[in-house]
Parts: C-alpha cells; sequence; structure tokens
C-alpha cells in the first residue's frame, strides 16, 4: 500500500481530526524508527498511518484491529503490516506477539506520541525545548492525559530496549519535522 493510498483509507474511515493527528504522529515515529532499526521507512510509515483507521467504526476490542485486518486484507496490504496492527492491541497477543521490530516499534510508539502531544498542547512552544523530564513529570501526573496507559509507554521503551529517557528524546524528534501538520 502507498502512502497517498494509506491516507485515502484512513480519510475514508477516520472523521475525526484528532484522530487523524495521532495518525500522522505515529506515522512519522515509525519513520523515525525504522531508519533505526535499518528498515523501510515506506513501510513502516503505513503501518503508522492506518494502524486506528477502523477505531471511529469499531472502537471496542476485539473488533477494533480485527474488522480493520479484514478490510486491509482485502486491500492487498502486505501481511507484515496487518501483523504489526493487531499486535498493538493486547487482545491480539495469542496470535500476533510483539516478536518483530515492526510490532515492538508500533506498540512503543502509540500511546507515547498521544502523550507527548497532550504534553505540547499545553506548552507556549509547544515541541520546541520540550525534553524527557518533562515528559516525565506529566507521566507521573494520573490526570494528565489520564487515558494515555503509562505502563504501556514504559513496556514500549523496553521492548526497544531503550531507556524511557531515550525512547521519549527520539519519539519528541521524530514529531518535530511534522510539528505543523499537527498542529504543534
Amino acid at each position: 500500500m502507498t502512502r497517498d493510498a494509506a491516507w485515502a483509507l484512513l480519510c475514508e474511515f477516520t472523521a475525526s481530526e484528532s484522530l487523524r493527528k495521532h495518525a500522522l504522529a505515529v506515522e512519522a515515529a515509525m519513520r523515525w524508527y525504522a531508519r533505526i532499526f535499518d528498515s523501510d521507512a515506506e513501510q513502516w510509515g503505513v503501518c503508522g498511518l492506518i494502524h486506528d483507521f477502523d477505531y471511529e467504526r469499531w472502537p471496542n476490542p476485539p473488533d477494533h484491529t480485527r474488522e480493520g485486518a479484514k478490510i486491509l486484507r482485502e486491500c492487498g496490504v502486505d501481511a507484515e503490516i496487518i501483523g504489526a496492527i493487531m499486535a498493538h492491541a493486547d487482545w491480539n497477543l495469542d496470535e500476533y506477539p510483539r516478536d518483530r521490530p515492526i510490532r515492538k516499534a508500533l506498540f512503543a510508539v502509540d500511546e507515547l506520541c498521544g502523550f507527548i502531544t497532550a504534553c505540547a498542547l499545553v506548552r507556549p512552544d509547544r515541541l520546541n525545548g520540550l525534553e524527557p523530564p518533562s515528559v516525565k513529570k506529566k507521566l507521573k501526573q494520573a490526570s494528565f492525559a489520564a487515558s494515555v496507559s503509562r505502563s504501556d509507554i514504559e513496556q514500549g521503551a523496553a521492548l526497544l530496549g531503550l531507556s524511557l529517557d531515550e525512547h521519549i528524546r527520539n519519539c519528541i524528534a521524530a514529531l518535530q519535522p511534522v510539528a505543523r501538520e499537527l498542529g504543534l
């Protein structure tokens, strides 16, 4: 699937501007990690862009991811992308373990991109000057971006073999080139 086709699919199924921005953030972080893992940045970017494309229609587990996977298979999307999308949801781990770099990375960046976006939105300079200690301080505030799983963020860094600081730093750096599109 090309990036243009992935964007069209996302827009067809996702009306929410904030969910589209989240997809763009995850795409950017996936491209960043593809370079780190010496992998296909286009494939990883497409994976990040469409990872939640089905969420508005099927927000509840296990329909979210599984209904989308049916559509992706019909579209001829690479099985590696589908497997990563399935693996980012805990309810699919029996069949799709987080045992490959693309699967680990998608899980690792998903929640963190949302959290970094929330952190940037409450700062006057947005992403500019945002550092891991500030993000970690907000992580300790349970009421801030309360729906974001702190456990998933920590587990994601560990899956990638990175310190939490390094993972946060990587994701901030990945989002900076697309800050304008993200409203940051």
